[in-house]
This record gives structure tokens, sequence and C-alpha cells, in this order.
């Protein structure tokens, strides 16, 4: 397979798609949420995520203050409020109002949740890299919530969270998940044979 270099910088880290999330923090004593596709599993145990938040970002003033935040994972019936949450600044507008989100907590003050969102995830911070443009904040999980239709055989169920995809250049778009194409840590073994 013939490899062509791409300008990473006008189209970011080559990743053809990432998952959105709307990451929540208390800012003002208000709950406010911002768009993210940038994160991931830091580590398994203890567990802990990792989010990229601009420096500047309204959100990331009350993660800063209060040393939490919530992730919560919008569906793709959420695409145009998700949106707006990483277009218009919590500094203006206050967005969860905007969006209809019903905000709640749950173990953590200052992590908001989000109803409507089939997971939601509190966090405190367990450090934060000066990385540039963004901060990249790492988490310590301290509680998840499922919506109870989103699991099968007591687990999450991606079919039914029905999570958003944010596909980068050239779409620029939101997508759904597509068809499954084998099983992870099993369709491997065939070569093993």
């Amino acid at each position: 397979m013939t490899k062509v270099a791409i300008d990473t910088k006008s189209v970011g880290f080559p990743m053809p798609a990432m998952p959105v999330l709307l990451v929540g923090a208390d800012v003002d004593g208000n709950a406010n949420f911002l768009t993210i596709a940038w994160a991931g599993v830091a580590c398994a145990e203890p567990l802990m995520v990792s989010v990229a938040i601009r420096h500047g970002r309204h959100t990331m003033k009350g993660v800063r203050e209060g040393a939490v935040f919530s992730i919560n994972v919008p569906t793709v019936d959420q695409a145009r409020e998700t949106d707006y949450c990483g277009i218009v600044s919590g500094a203006k507008e206050d967005k969860a109002k905007k969006c209809s989100f019903s905000v709640f907590y749950g173990k953590v003050p200052g992590a908001p949740f989000i109803r409507e969102c089939p997971v939601n995830v509190a966090c405190t911070v367990h450090e934060t890299l000066d990385l540039g443009t963004h901060a990249l904040v790492v988490g310590r999980v301290e509680e998840t919530l499922l919506s109870e239709g989103c699991l099968t055989g007591g687990r999450p169920d991606a079919a039914k969270i029905r999570p958003l995809v944010f596909v980068n250049a050239p779409e620029r778009i939101y997508r759904e998940l597509g068809k499954p194409v084998g099983e992870a840590y099993r369709i491997g073994k065939e070569l093993a044979k």
C-alpha cells in the first residue's frame, strides 16, 4: 500500500473518527458543558481518563477552580445540541438552558451531569499538563452512571447508547457508529492458528 505524507497541522492527528463528549464543570455557579473529541482512557487501575481542552475555554476555568469535571456521552439524536456546546461560549450563554439539558449531580460536587446523555462519568483532576494550545486533563473516575435502557446483560451496549462520532478532515461531520467487523480479543486468534 502506497503511503502519502499529510500536513498534520491542518488536519490534526490523522485519526479518521473520534468519539464526541460533553465535558462539564461548574463555572461561576452555573453548570457549563464543552464539546470535545480528544479524549481517552489513560489508566486501568485506578481508572483514569484524559481530555484535551483549550486553555481559554470557559469550562476549563471551572475544571481548574473545582479540580473536578464530568464526561457526558451524547447520542446521535443530540448532534445539534452537542455542536452548539462546541461553538458557543458558556461565558456568554447558559448552554444547559439553551439545550434544555436536565442537569443533575452525583457523588462529585461541581461535576454536572446531563440526564439526557446515556453515559455520565464524574472525575477528580489527577493532573493537568500544559501541552501548548491545549491542557491535557487527567481525571480519576469517581462515578459512572448509565441509562438503564442502554445496558445488555448489565453492561454498556454501544448499539443502544448510539454515541456520536466526529469525522475530521476532509468531511468535518458527525456520524453514527457502523456495523461490527469482528470480536475484540478473538478475531486476531485466527492468525495464531
